[in-house]
């Protein structure tokens, strides 16, 4: 792999060097005194989608390159063409599709228009072309001059002047490249559509990630209908943010209290089984997180994760462990995040461990109070951030108890009203506070 794209680079080498140095573009911009420059922000652009003008950070920026990942079938396409029928009812889009054909997303399109369960066609200024000569489309781009231009997708581009096929490392950097300077001269708002590899990145150089100004994940499971839309960069706005869409007949609908979706199903009293308010950006999420022990048979016992960081289960089985004496060296655990969440702070540490001790001991925990805290090796709970803007989200769903770290306290002013708090210096202490008794005594 090394190996081609060293010889890529050679190929590219002059002539690339020389097509930026006789385009002039480099010579249009001038030194200006920083004091002097209007820092006066542009009004930014609904999407009609208020999930995702908040992933955004309230909405486009004009003029800004805005990547989409996620895995094949997720719903990328989907969620580009629903805003793309809202933004074309008062602004010129081009849609150029390098992997379907014009009946496929005419098709696509009229099946959105039905779902919306409104008279509503498709919009005058929503233009289609399917081509994948970047050349050509920057020469439609310079006829009919949009606003907003969306390439499905980046990795089936390719420049003409460029030897390599579409989706080689160098043709997925040039053609981002130069639809980045398009973008930034014209101020012309770019989606670009990226594939992902295995490991579940962009596929491509790592630069393709830095050539854009956001970069936003689409992530679920297949099997499932929620899907996440996730901010991973934004110039514009908060990264971590999170949009929660459910995938139906018509395409992606909004979800609009997502912790109500992601508890909908859970058993009440069941041992195994905790709440946690996770941070997502500036979102509180209420979350089920399970646990099931088992004995081992024969071998080793496993430590199996879903939408947990193993390295953090591996810490908190040591802890308890060590700390607490719950005897897991002849157990497998497994943990999981209900929904298809993927929990990356350690604010869930608790929520995890107890979840944990239930099905290893056979209590449930309460079933009315949610967990926040991380877990230090010693043992001890260490603070959360955002601590009252969680509280206030679980009171709303009715929980009326909450574990927290001690350091937390003092903030406890700001506290809802309607719920207890308990304040646990410990994980022993914490444990103690919302563990049932044996259910089957």
């Amino acid at each position: 792999m090394v190996e081609e794209i060293k010889e890529e680079e050679q190929t590219l080498s002059t002539r690339s060097r020389s097509r930026v140095i006789s385009s002039g573009n480099l010579t249009d911009a001038v030194p200006q005194r920083l004091k002097d420059i209007d820092e006066k922000a542009e009004p930014r652009i609904e999407t009609g989608i208020s999930e995702l003008s908040q992933v955004l950070g309230g909405g486009i920026v004009p003029g800004s390159v805005i990547l989409i990942g996620g895995d094949p079938g997720i719903g990328k396409s989907t969620l580009l063409l629903q805003t793309a029928m809202n933004i074309a009812e008062e602004r010129t889009l081009l849609y150029v599709s390098g992997e379907e054909s014009e009946r496929q997303i005419k098709m696509r399109a009229a099946r959105l228009i039905e779902g919306r369960n409104q008279s509503t066609e498709i919009p005058d200024k929503l233009l289609l072309l399917t081509e994948t000569s970047l050349n050509h489309i920057l020469h439609h781009v310079r006829e009919i001059q949009p606003e907003f231009l969306i390439i499905d997708s980046i990795q089936t581009m390719q420049l003409d002047e460029i030897e390599s096929t579409a989706g080689s490392i160098t043709q997925v950097r040039e053609c981002a490249g130069k639809l980045r300077e398009v973008a930034k001269m014209n101020n012309i708002t770019v989606f670009m559509i990226g594939h992902v590899t295995k490991e579940g990145n962009i596929a491509g150089p790592r630069i393709l990630e830095h050539i854009v100004d956001t970069v936003l994940y689409l992530e679920g499971d297949r099997f499932m209908s929620l899907r996440l839309l996730r901010s991973v960069k934004n110039r514009y706005g908060a990264t971590s943010e999170v949009g929660v869409f459910e995938m139906q007949e018509e395409g992606l609908v909004e979800v609009k209290n997502p912790s109500e979706v992601f508890l909908a199903e859970r058993m009440v009293n069941a041992p195994g089984s905790a709440i946690v308010v996770t941070m997502e950006g500036t979102r509180p999420l209420l979350v089920e997180i399970q646990g099931l022990t088992n004995p081992v048979g024969l071998g080793n016992p496993r430590r199996t994760p879903i939408g947990v960081d193993i390295n953090r289960l591996f810490l908190i089985t040591a802890v308890l462990t060590r700390r607490i004496g719950v005897r897991l060296g002849e157990q497998d655990v497994f943990v999981n995040v209900v929904g298809g969440m993927r929990i990356a702070e350690p604010s869930a540490d608790l929520a995890i461990a107890a979840a944990i001790v239930s099905s290893a001991r056979n209590q449930p925990v309460r079933a009315d109070a949610v967990l926040i805290g991380e877990i230090g090796l010693s043992g001890e709970l260490r603070g959360a951030n955002k601590i009252t803007a969680r509280l206030n989200e679980a009171a709303k769903l009715g929980f009326t108890v909450a574990v927290i770290p001690r350091v937390n306290q003092k903030t406890r002013d700001s506290f809802p009203k309607s719920m207890q708090v308990i304040e646990a210096r410990s994980l022993r202490e914490a444990l103690k506070a919302v563990l049932l008794p044996d259910k089957d005594n």
